[in-house]
């Protein structure tokens, strides 16, 4: 995710090292074979094709819609922001879409999406899911699953937090008091789902906003979004920051003294497209056709180049595609997850409740 202070280190000066990998990985170009069906270079009469309008936050994004653009010769619009504001416009527009395909992290965003009946249903890639794909693909297949990652890591400053937390309950102690940062779920996608998986794990609405109240008199410093709280970490405003696994691999691949930690549970976070409903049909087919190139092995290779201390980061959801080394087994972690249907609708509510009686 790159643009305008978002959840990614690309954001703001976190560490030097990230932003020159950050930097390298906008020149990615897209490689391999086919795996799911590739397209050909021309799959539209050329009056047909309309420009495709890509509403993302994904950290290869750039990467990967000049691959397709390259592969298919379809022109693709690429409006690349953090999830709160592309979500905003979205609902900013209803009676006049602007966009043609959303994809980002959190699939309680496309439920609550799907809810409203903004979503084209029904489209499934032909590809090889493998057990997170099955998993996280909905029954009415209103939006398609893209990878895996967790929410949140604990990363921290090796040199000032000797003893880590071992446990959520434990960073309420006084030992970490001021010391703790995390983002806010109006503006940061991924952290949506980690509240909300927060409060199904401690048993429900109430118990998480008590917790949460909790943190905020620890002394909770919130930023928007992972780049942000990345950047308070590595100045030493913050010890402790929990953030997207792949942001946090990122930061400690890339600098130094960088702990990682997962406590128990984190939250299964997919990635996903969606298309809208109301756009264009020869958009939605180009939409769709866009999502099935993510999904072949030569889009895997976009998404596994296009931001190699970022989003790139993440767990594959296609059988015979490998996870960077970087990432730690899965079955290493604890992980729960929400069902999105019964989270996404809530999750107006329940920023709008984080940010007045916790952000602020």
């Amino acid at each position: 995710m790159t643009a305008n202070s978002r959840r990614n280190s690309r954001a703001v000066k976190v560490f030097a090292p990230v932003l020159a990998g950050l930097a390298a990985a906008g020149t990615v170009a897209a490689a391999g074979s086919a795996g799911a069906s590739e397209h050909p270079a021309a799959t539209h009469p050329a009056a047909a094709k309309v420009p495709l309008v890509v509403y993302s936050a994904q950290g290869y994004d750039h990467a990967m819609t000049q691959a397709f653009q390259k592969a298919t010769g379809i022109k693709v619009e690429l409006d690349d922001n953090s999830t709160g504001p592309l979500l905003t416009q979205i609902q900013a527009t209803l009676n006049n879409p602007k966009w043609g395909l959303l994809w980002v992290d959190g699939a309680t965003a496309f439920a609550a999406l799907d809810s409203e009946h903004m979503l084209v249903r029904g489209f499934e890639p032909t590809v090889s899911w493998n057990k997170l794909g099955t998993a996280s693909v909905p029954k009415d297949k209103s939006y398609v699953p893209t990878g895996v990652t967790l929410m949140a890591a604990m990363v921290y400053n090796e040199a000032k937090v000797t003893n880590p937390p071992t446990s959520w309950q434990a960073l309420l102690s006084p030992r970490w008091k001021g010391q703790i940062g995390m983002d806010d779920p109006s503006q940061s996608g991924p952290t949506y789902p980690f509240v909300a998986g927060m409060m199904q794990h401690l048993g429900g609405i109430n118990q998480g906003e008590a917790y949460f109240k909790a943190l905020k008199a620890n002394g909770l410093v919130i930023n928007p979004t992972n780049g942000p709280t990345l950047g308070a970490l590595g100045s030493g405003q913050i010890n402790i920051a929990l953030v997207q696994s792949s942001a946090g691999i990122g930061a400690q691949l890339s600098s130094k003294g960088i702990g990682l930690k997962y406590l128990d549970p984190v939250t299964l976070l997919p990635s996903a497209i969606g298309i809208d409903r109301k756009a264009p049909k020869i958009e939605q087919q180009e939409a769709e056709e866009f999502a099935t190139y993510v999904l072949s092995k030569r889009g895997q290779k976009v998404m596994q180049s296009g931001d190699p201390t970022g989003d790139s980061l993440y767990y594959p959801v296609l059988n015979g595609v490998k996870p960077l080394k970087a990432l730690p087994s899965l079955a290493s972690v604890k992980t729960q997850t929400i069902n999105p249907y019964a989270w996404g609708p809530r999750e107006a509510a329940v920023n709008s409740w984080f940010d007045t009686n916790i952000t602020q």
